[in-house]
């Protein structure tokens, strides 16, 4: 895992992240994502959200599957 960057303003904390996923069958998987974390006055963590594309970014690097579950995504999503 790996954390370009990190930011903290007041009780929040805010990083970035990358983690590669290790797969038996098919290559390795760059899962890129975000969390933030609120702090309690004595600097305890009390609530943790991260954001992620967890599948896109694990799908995007199956050879047969990447493009039929992109087309997918743009046709129901944008």
């Amino acid at each position: 895992m790996v954390i370009p960057s990190i930011v903290k303003e007041g009780g929040t904390i805010f990083m970035q992240w990358e983690m590669t996923m290790s797969f038996e069958k098919y290559p390795n998987s760059t899962i890129y994502g975000a969390t933030r974390l609120l702090l309690h006055e004595d600097g305890r963590i009390v609530d943790q959200r991260d954001y992620y594309d967890l599948w896109g970014d694990i799908f995007d690097n199956i050879p047969w599957f990447a493009k039929p579950y992109r087309r997918f995504m743009a046709k129901k999503f944008g």
